[in-house]
């Protein structure tokens, strides 16, 4: 795979925080997780904990459950922690959702909950099953156009694909998601800008879809915090959000 490097036009800039952001997470099965799981979200919501905590930050969005792999839908709420606040299990998430679904439901979204700032994960469901590496793109930016006609100062925080296992037996399917992560990264530098930023964060540092997945595709514990890692850092790093990623592997 291709390395994708963290893209601004706003590095180095600060990036105001002196009222509560809202958060909202945006993401397909890797992000709304399955019953049992802890989740990256949550280990999002431990570092937005640290290093924002009382009052700097929410999180937001219409949902809160996981996806139940035995009733095969989205009704459980038995994350790894049961005292993950209902609050900071908001999301706009879903097992087989990806671009193609979120782009004509993001701006009504982002109206509803007074979302200012997306944390997303989306792009391997697409592909694998919905639609090529260009057309993907195309629903990219329509959910970006959607995204800022609800709120004009949006930022936005992009997640490469993470080629699954599939990748490594599939080549047309491996080349797709290079593709599309380079049409990603065209996007985002082509839409960025300093009313409504946009990040695109590097691949997951030492990111092992053997290792770091439990069926490779899903993130286990050291993979939710490798992702929660890759978003935290990229706020800090470019708009001086938070602080560096405050989990630690050791305690997955």
């Amino acid at each position: 795979m291709a390395q994708v490097s963290t893209v601004t036009s706003q590095a180095g800039a600060v990036i105001r925080h002196d009222v509560a952001m809202r958060f909202l997470f945006v993401g397909d099965s890797m992000t709304i997780g399955s019953a049992g799981d802890f989740t990256w979200r949550y280990r999002m919501w431990q570092h937005l904990e640290a290093t924002l905590g009382d009052g700097g930050y929410a999180i937001t969005g219409p949902r809160t459950e996981l996806y139940d792999l035995g009733t095969n839908a989205a009704d459980s709420s038995a994350y790894g922690d049961p005292a993950f606040p209902a609050h900071a299990r908001r999301h706009l998430a879903g097992w087989g959702e990806g671009w193609l679904h979120m782009a004509p439901v993001i701006g009504d979204t982002v109206t509803a909950t007074r979302a200012d700032v997306l944390l997303v994960s989306l792009g391997l469901i697409d592909l694998g099953f919905y639609t090529d590496s260009e057309q993907t793109a195309l629903n990219v930016r329509e959910f970006i156009a959607a995204a800022r006609t609800a709120n004009p100062s949006v930022k936005m925080v992009l997640l490469p694909v993470i080629p699954n296992i599939r990748a490594e037996s599939d080549a047309p399917f491996a080349a797709e998601c290079d593709r599309f992560n380079l049409l990603l990264g065209k996007a985002v530098a082509d839409l960025d800008n300093p009313s409504s930023p946009i990040l695109l964060v590097s691949h997951p540092a030492g990111y092992d879809i053997h290792t770091d997945t439990y069926d490779g595709t899903h993130p286990g514990p050291t993979g939710e915090h490798r992702l929660a890692g890759a978003f935290a850092d990229a706020m800090h790093q470019a708009w001086g959000v938070g602080g560096p990623y405050a989990g630690a592997l050791a305690s997955a």
